[in-house]
């Protein structure tokens, strides 16, 4: 699977599931890791695909090469819809790999993140979070930042936000979106551009959706068309669950999934105009 689709398929629900599969010190030694990676070494590939129920996934090395073949093989053969993603990690190996595909792969790379062992995310286990109860808007994006595309085993805990910081120390979890959380506003900035800049993610989606998360948070509705929408949604999915912030979370992915496909759309010039006129329909008319 080339980049391309492979980075097309983040920022939804169904996201497949992504192995890295690269020899242990390659894994050790690189700082970065492919949206959404699960650690899995090599030799744990075979009991790995027959313990876990199959489905769609793409397994990534280094360069793409065998070493990424060997375990779709493997996978495939125990049910699963596995592809490998071409270039890997790298983009391709120079000397090995043909120039143009390379050049293709390192112009619109894989996307990836930069490993942070500081707030436990390295792709071995899943990570933990934690922030102010009664979750509206930065409390809710940074959660479907996470885990549509850093980790998708990532835990999320809500606390009274005097009790945040201390419930985090306790339980290993990182607290965003509040004062004195490593994750937190900056400036003019929100949590969801500080997740942003610190996992080194670069979509240009994702950029546009930030300034819509962040003039939302910041009421600052004026400025993006958008963020007025998000904010009368938000505001009326925390009533909805006002019991239960894990099933506001819920409810409110599908949200950021949706305003994420608008935002590629509007990146791609392919905005969908709604254009109908009833005007204009005749009643009885012939399809």
């Amino acid at each position: 699977m080339p980049p391309k689709p492979f980075n097309a398929r983040f920022g939804s629900a169904d996201t497949p599931l992504v192995l890295d599969v690269r020899r242990q010190p390659r894994f050790d030694e690189s700082p970065r890791l492919l949206a959404c990676a699960q650690r899995c070494a090599l030799e744990e590939v075979a009991a790995f695909a027959i313990s876990h129920a199959p489905r769609a996934a793409n397994v990534y090395c280094v360069y793409g090469h065998n070493v990424s073949e060997e375990p779709v093989v493997t996978l495939r053969a125990a049910g699963w819809d596995a592809h490998r993603v071409a270039g890997g990690l790298e983009g391709g190996q120079d000397g090995e790999d043909d120039v143009p595909s390379i050049a293709d792969w390192r112009a619109r790379p894989a996307l990836s993140f930069a490993k942070r062992t500081d707030w436990g995310v390295t792709g071995v286990q899943p990570s933990r979070w934690i922030t102010r109860e009664r979750p509206k808007i930065d409390c809710i994006a940074c959660p479907w930042l996470i885990r549509r595309f850093i980790d998708n085993r990532a835990e999320f805990f809500y606390a009274p936000a005097s009790q945040v910081l201390a419930q985090a120390k306790e339980s290993g979890a990182v607290a965003y979106d509040i004062l004195g959380a490593p994750v937190s506003h900056v400036g003019e900035l929100c949590s969801f551009d500080a997740l942003l800049l610190g996992f080194d993610l670069l979509d240009a989606a994702l950029n546009l959706l930030a300034t819509i998360v962040r003039r939302a948070d910041t009421n600052r509705l004026d400025l993006s068309p958008q963020s007025a929408g998000l904010l009368a949604f938000s505001l009326s999915l925390s009533r909805l669950h006002a019991q239960d912030d894990h099933a506001m979370l819920d409810a409110a992915l599908p949200l950021y999934d949706a305003l994420c496909a608008w935002c590629r759309d509007r990146v791609a010039a392919q905005n969908e105009s709604h254009n109908w006129k009833p005007e204009t329909m005749v009643v009885g008319a012939p399809a």
